[in-house]
């Protein structure tokens, strides 16, 4: 059994488990490429997300594609992903592409402004949007454009936000997502795990899929879907 269909066949158990086997949906996937997130792209580790992911994708998509985003203080919507070309997908789109802004500082409200354009303005669908968010702390602070106003801004949209946290950093506003006030529903979800590498498949998307089920409840009640 090959790795992608070994992931396959874990998401399967846990879409099982949640009564999620009929849910169409599209994946994103934001990834964090500021300067401390270096490490993580050298050694395999990104590589082996956006596999995790798209088995996850390769479930809720009908043409099973994962669309990827990365961000810094700027941000690159990537080509996306499907089964037949994830090998060395981030030595070749990313590392080796001299193109793509690289290890700056954490700047999270564009590239979220960006992820509901696509899907909202670009290309609307029936289908909700599913977005796996990744971040290795030192998310943005301050006034005007935050992670917390796009979160509110996007909740009258069929865009569900799970944002992960690797390490042991802090993480800010996305530590308080259950807090945040003004949204039409709750939109976001987030947790931390410390090495992404060592969680197993299944535990992992327990995790991811957490609060989904509960969003697409209340996006449905909300008239939303």
């Amino acid at each position: 059994m090959t790795s992608i269909s070994l992931l396959k066949k874990n998401v399967g158990i846990v879409l099982e488990k949640k009564n999620l086997t009929k849910v169409k949906a599209r994946v994103g996937l934001v990834i964090d490429i500021s300067g401390s997130m270096r490490p993580l792209y050298k050694n395999g580790t990104v590589q082996r997300v956006v596999e995790k992911v798209l088995a996850l994708a390769s479930q809720f998509d009908d043409d099973g594609i994962l669309d990827v985003w990365l961000y810094d203080h700027r941000y690159t919507r990537l080509p996306s992903v499907s089964e037949e070309g994830f090998q060395n997908y981030v030595e070749t789109q990313i590392l080796q592409n001299d193109y793509i802004p690289k290890f700056g500082r954490n700047d999270e409200p564009p590239v979220m402004r960006d992820v509901i354009k696509k899907y909202i303005e670009e290309e609307p669908s029936k289908d909700p949007a599913y977005i796996v968010f990744i971040n290795d702390g030192g998310v943005k602070r301050g006034k005007g454009d935050t992670i917390d106003k796009a979160v509110i801004d996007s909740s009258k949209y069929p865009v569900f936000w799970q944002f992960i946290g690797i390490g042991d950093n802090q993480f800010g506003v996305l530590e308080k997502l259950d807090t945040i006030d003004g949204r039409v529903v709750d939109n976001a979800n987030f947790f931390q795990i410390n090495d992404i590498e060592t969680l197993p498949d299944e535990e992992l998307y327990e995790k991811l899929l957490f609060e989904f089920p509960d969003w697409l409840a209340a996006a449905k009640t909300a008239g939303i879907l």
